[in-house]
């Protein structure tokens, strides 16, 4: 176990995820005990000091965000829960929609009891289909509950919540770009300032919280800031939901507070590497972070601060491992095919760049690579970085200089050889099925 739990901290049974277990596992108390006895802006400040992070990738302090939220400026207030998951290799946020979904209900009452939301949202990805259906159950079992709609516990505050399907999009799980889209319009992302917390969904002020992040608040208030800053480190309290996959023994979605030693949570809690093979590397956060090698992680916790001076980041918590023998080559083929599918086409740099980039990767897959390629991959990647609405751009530029930066090598290789320095495969296999 790695770590102390305080989301995965209940055993998985087939009733686990309802109402009336939910409510055994002391559910729904932090909200009546929110409701009535503090005020909106003591909610805030118990949020603000337990200095939890926002878990989609930015760290965000979440205290801060809602902080900026003006409570008397008379204008409808809003806020989302951002559940459309997109990001390869992350799966964390489905865990707790199927397995929790009262707990982010319960944490998003608290937070637009603190905010003054009357109205609040779940954007939730479309492919999601078992998620979408523990959810929209939920919801309703919450609304007969009488924990939606009007005069909340006896205690005046009202809420209603609207669980709304995203129709595939990538991009919409950055935050201007799904509220773009539950307004109906194509999912584009906005230029800023100004801030969403000043002018977001229908140009009024908005919050937008990702799923595992807004889940911690009710945790926060049933347990107390104090405490939940005891867990996790001084920089980096509380924990992690992290989904591992790639070649693993052990993946799934794991609990890590934060602070644990990295190595230790590969090698031993998730049984190390798929046929007994050496680790070439992981990508930590997503694919939109900086891969890191086997010799990166020694004596790497996994936190905030440590990962980034390792040269990554914890990112949305989506870890893949890449077992030795992997060709780095066809892998970032992999990647850049999906950013070029994926850019929405809205900023010259990054539509024209993606397709470049690809373009470029799959003329060296083919063999009909030139010398010249890698510069022109480091020159699309610095290009796009800062020069786009969004960081689709940034993210796929960060992963191709990474991946040229500690594999370079096998793409002079396979320009040279017109082949992969190994035999080309991205799955994981026994040493014997290779010949």
């Amino acid at each position: 176990m790695p770590g102390r739990q305080l989301i995965m901290d209940f055993p998985v049974t087939a009733t686990s995820h309802l109402l009336p277990d939910y409510r055994a596992r002391g559910g729904y108390q932090a909200l009546d005990r929110a409701l009535k006895t503090l005020k909106p802006e003591d909610v805030t400040r118990e949020v603000t000091a337990s200095g939890v992070l926002g878990h989609g990738g930015a760290a965000f302090p979440v205290g801060r965000k809602w902080a900026v939220v003006k409570l008397d400026d008379g204008q409808p207030h809003y806020l989302c829960a951002n559940a459309d998951e997109g990001e390869p290799g992350t799966f964390k946020d489905r865990w707790i929609l199927e397995h929790a979904p009262h707990l982010l209900l319960e944490s998003m009452l608290i937070a637009c009891y603190a905010l003054q939301v009357r109205n609040c949202f779940v954007y939730i990805r479309g492919e999601f289909d078992q998620p979408y259906r523990r959810l929209q159950a939920a919801v309703e079992e919450a609304y007969v509950a009488g924990y939606f709609g009007e005069n909340i516990l006896g205690t005046g505050f009202a809420c209603d919540i609207v669980v709304y399907r995203g129709a595939g999009s990538y991009v919409c799980g950055e935050a201007s770009a799904l509220i773009t889209s539950i307004e109906g319009k194509k999912g584009y992302p906005r230029n800023r300032p100004p801030r969403l917390t000043v002018r977001g969904l229908y140009q009024r002020p908005t919050v937008i919280n990702n799923v595992e992040t807004l889940s911690n608040v009710a945790i926060i208030m049933r347990m107390g800031a104090e405490a939940f800053r005891k867990v996790g480190t001084p920089k980096s309290p509380g924990t992690q939901l992290v989904s591992i996959s790639g070649h693993v023994n052990k993946p799934g979605v794991y609990e890590v507070e934060y602070g644990y030693p990295l190595a230790k949570f590969i090698y031993e809690d998730c049984g190390g590497v798929l046929g007994g093979k050496g680790l070439k590397c992981i990508i930590p956060g997503g694919i939109s972070t900086k891969v890191m090698t086997a010799k990166d992680i020694e004596g790497v916790t996994y936190d905030h601060k440590s990962m980034e001076a390792a040269g990554s980041q914890v990112g949305s918590g989506g870890m893949v491992v890449i077992a030795e023998g992997t060709c780095m080559v066809r892998l970032l083929q992999v990647m850049l095919r999906f950013y070029h599918h994926e850019s929405c086409g809205q900023c010259t740099p990054c539509r024209e760049g993606m397709g470049w980039a690809h373009r470029v990767i799959d003329r060296i897959v083919a063999g009909q690579g030139r010398p010249e390629d890698i510069a022109t991959l480091r020159y699309i990647s610095k290009f796009n970085d800062g020069t786009t609405i969004c960081g689709l751009g940034d993210a796929a530029g960060y992963a191709t200089v990474a991946f040229l930066d500690h594999f370079g090598d096998e793409f002079e290789y396979y320009i040279e050889h017109k082949r992969s320095k190994y035999d080309g495969r991205l799955e994981c296999l026994p040493e014997a099925a290779h010949a």
